[in-house]
């Protein structure tokens, strides 16, 4: 599932959860929520590596 779908998702069930004094669905809400954020950090650390190794590749070639 998409990061920013996940954070969307989390944040409805938090307000739901809140709404109906469901503290469950709160707690759901919040770790869909967390998921979705891990993901994006995640996502952004790959792209640094990738971008890391590429100009390493780079500077290796002579290019």
């Amino acid at each position: 599932m998409d990061k920013d779908l996940d954070q969307a998702k989390g944040k409805l069930k938090q307000a739901v959860g809140d709404l109906t004094d469901n503290e469950k669905l709160e707690r759901e809400g919040k770790a869909d929520e967390a998921g979705g954020k891990l993901k994006e950090a995640v996502s952004r650390v790959k792209d640094k590596v990738d971008d890391a190794i590429d100009d390493a590749k780079k500077k290796l070639s002579g290019s």
